[in-house]
C-alpha cells in the first residue's frame, strides 16, 4: 500500500461519506436494520451513529482497508455500539448461510472488486425475508452524464480507492437474485458523481 492510500485516502473517503446528502440517506436507511446486521464496507463507521441500538442484537462489519478501523472503533464507542470488526472484501464471508437479519451496503458497491459475487455472498448470508438495505450511487440516466462518468473513470478510479462512477446498481441487484424496492435520483454535487440509487431489497 502506498503513502497515499495509507494516509490521505481514509481521510478524504470520510469526509466525502460525511457530506450531508450522503448523511441524509444514511439517516433514512440505517434505523431500518434489525436483529444481526452486517454492514458491508464499513470503513470509517459513518453508518454507526444512525443505528437505532433497541433494534439490532449484534453487528459485524467487514471492510479491507484496516487503516479506516481506528476511526470506525472510535464511532463504535461514541455510538455504543460493539462492533466485530473483520478485514476483509464482501467476496467471501467467513460466516454461515442464512446468518443475518439485515446487511447494511452503503457507498460500497462502486468500489468492490467483484460486486456480483459480493451481492450473491449477502443474499446467501441473509435469512428468509432478510433485507438488505442499500445507498450507492452509480450510473447515471442521461447519456452526456455517463460520457463524463467514462471520462473521468480513469482519474477518478486511483484518487478514490477503486471507485467506478457507472455501475448500473439495479442491473447487479437483479441478477444477484435480489427483488428491490429502489429510489433514484441526483442529490446535490456534480451530475457524474450523485446519481444516487437506495432503498431496500429480500432475496427473489
Amino acid at each position: 500500500m502506498n503513502w497515499y492510500d495509507q494516509h490521505i485516502l481514509p481521510w478524504l473517503i470520510d469526509v466525502a461519506c460525511g457530506l450531508p446528502m450522503a448523511q441524509a440517506k444514511r439517516r433514512l436507511l440505517v434505523p431500518q436494520a434489525k436483529g444481526r446486521v452486517l454492514e458491508i464496507g464499513m470503513g470509517t463507521g459513518r453508518n454507526l451513529p444512525f443505528y437505532d441500538r433497541s433494534r439490532i442484537t449484534a453487528l459485524v462489519g467487514v471492510d479491507p482497508a484496516l487503516q479506516m478501523h481506528r476511526l470506525a472503533r472510535q464511532r463504535s464507542r461514541a455510538a455504543g455500539i460493539p462492533v466485530e470488526l473483520m478485514g476483509l472484501s464482501a467476496e467471501q464471508l467467513p460466516t454461515p448461510d442464512a446468518s443475518f437479519d439485515t446487511v447494511v451496503c452503503t457507498y460500497t458497491l462502486c468500489s468492490i472488486p467483484d460486486p456480483a459475487q459480493a451481492l450473491s455472498e449477502m443474499r446467501r448470508v441473509l435469512v428468509p425475508g432478510g433485507k438488505l438495505l442499500f445507498c450507492e450511487h452509480g450510473r447515471a440516466p442521461d447519456a452526456d452524464v455517463r460520457r463524463w462518468q467514462q471520462r473521468l473513470q480513469p482519474l477518478w478510479g486511483p484518487l478514490a480507492g477503486g471507485c467506478q462512477l457507472g455501475r448500473d446498481i439495479p442491473s447487479l441487484l437483479d441478477a444477484a437474485g435480489f427483488a428491490a424496492n429502489t429510489q433514484a435520483a441526483y442529490l446535490a454535487g456534480p451530475r457524474p458523481v450523485t446519481f444516487h440509487y437506495w432503498g431496500e431489497a429480500e432475496a427473489a
